[in-house]
């Protein structure tokens, strides 16, 4: 919380700012100090209480300019925002403050005809910006599964992957992020431009060293993609035509797999439930043919649900990645989720986690793209029986040769490899001296 012989002048002067929106009911600050932590049973006691003392919108970039400078002279944490579609905590002050909402920033401000690169304002959400690059025959490589209500930025901050990754990988791979405009924190703040290599300290930090007011992406060929459900009785016999898919000679976009007992939980418009296993895919249209051959091959059920631009709704994209966890959790909130790549053979280390742990979890996986691998993500649901149940999952998943990304935590580094990158935390000291942007989330900082 603020020190309040600061409170007056602090708030007069942030009411003196040009296009900016100052939000003061409780509801509102409650309301933008939140985002989806409370997948995690964890983070939903850490969390509950924090709140933000005040809530602006910048309107205009010089808007933000002016809220870094007001916050560093009075040394007020300042939180970073967009749409609040993020289960980490990223955006939540949990030291008070200030927490400023990017939303409003939603400008194309150009796109490359030469090299297809697009330069965007930070709020701008990735379901519109995606509409804008289909007019010009692009795409977006990689996508949140809340893709429609998500920021750019966002994503980019708090983000590791998501639909796409079975393609293109993941967020901070070289070639993805090309570029950034970013305010800094300084005793004079300044809008600055970065490269490529200078924007990858600003990748999945949380909004703790810089304010993302723009960024520079790569896009790809606009697909037609073909949405693809295989259903199979026998669990292993699904994890190896999940591998299979992944190997073929098919243009995928996503590649998910469901235990039976998820699929069962998925809302109605998802497809009848048959008692088995899923497979969840988005395909070129001339690898549908090739989808169904290995399908028929296995003798497990094939359904080309057609081309996804005419299914309406929201489609086979928001059955997975964290929207598989958010279903579950409106049926039985007990549930709860962890992330890992898990080692080769999978195999091997699903059937020693089965062993021990039967049905406190439910399978799900994620075909990614990995260093030029295809590799399978794990974001199984785990029945909640307390921080202590869990920790011992944790090691054993880590026992197995498991490489976790704890959404339980909320530091970028205990999140992500558990090792703190020294270029964050030196962009951390040049551009957010008095550390104020975010406090509490860059390990290596404090």
């Amino acid at each position: 919380m603020l020190n309040t012989s600061n409170l007056d002048e602090f708030l007069e002067e942030i009411r003196r700012i040009s296009d900016l929106e100052l939000l003061l009911r409780p509801a509102e600050q409650k309301r933008f100090s939140r985002d989806f932590f409370d997948y995690s049973p964890i983070l939903r006691e850490k969390l509950a209480e924090c709140c933000a003392d005040f809530v602006v919108k910048p309107l205009s970039v010089d808007a933000v300019l002016s809220v870094a400078f007001t916050c560093q002279k009075h040394e007020v944490p300042l939180t970073i925002r967009g749409a609040g579609t993020g289960n980490y905590g990223q955006c939540v002050p949990i030291e008070g403050g200030v927490v400023m909402i990017m939303t409003s920033l939603t400008k194309v401000r150009n796109f490359n005809s030469e090299t297809f690169e697009v330069t965007v304002e930070a709020g701008c959400l990735l379901g519109d910006l995606n509409k804008y690059l289909l007019l010009k025959g692009r795409q977006l490589r990689l996508l949140p599964s809340t893709w429609r209500t998500a920021s750019v930025a966002g994503f980019i901050a708090g983000g590791s992957g998501g639909i796409g990754s079975v393609r293109w990988g993941f967020l901070r791979d070289p070639g993805h992020l090309l570029g950034l405009e970013v305010v800094t924190l300084e005793e004079c703040p300044r809008k600055i431009q970065l490269d490529a290599r200078s924007s990858e300290a600003i990748n999945h930090a949380y909004g703790t060293n810089g304010i993302i007011t723009s960024l520079t992406l790569s896009t790809c060929n606009a697909v037609d993609w073909h949405e693809v459900a295989i259903d199979c009785d026998d669990f292993f016999e699904a994890v190896e035509i999940f591998q299979s898919c992944t190997k073929a000679a098919v243009d995928l976009f996503l590649c998910s797999f469901l235990e039976n007992k998820i699929v069962e939980c998925l809302p109605s418009w998802s497809g009848k439930w048959r008692g088995k296993n899923r497979l969840l895919l988005l395909v070129a249209p001339d690898g549908v043919s090739t989808l169904k051959r290995i399908s028929m091959r296995n003798g497990v059920d094939f359904y080309h649900l057609g081309p996804e631009a005419k299914q309406g709704g929201g489609g086979l994209r928001e059955l997975t990645w964290n929207h598989t966890t958010l279903h579950m959790r409106s049926i039985d909130p007990k549930w709860t989720y962890l992330q890992m790549l898990l080692p080769q053979p999978e195999v091997n280390a699903i059937d020693a986690i089965n062993s021990k742990w039967g049905n406190k979890i439910l399978w799900h996986f994620e075909a990614v793209r990995q260093q030029g691998v295809q590799r399978m993500a794990a974001l199984p649901l785990v029945q909640w029986e307390g921080s202590n149940q869990l920790e011992i999952l944790m090691n054993d998943f880590r026992k197995v040769g498991a490489i976790l990304f704890n959404p339980h935590v909320i530091t970028v580094e205990d999140g992500g490899l558990g090792v703190i990158d020294s270029d964050q935390v030196q962009a951390k000291r040049d551009f957010d001296p008095k550390g104020i942007l975010n406090p509490g989330k860059l390990k290596g900082w404090s």
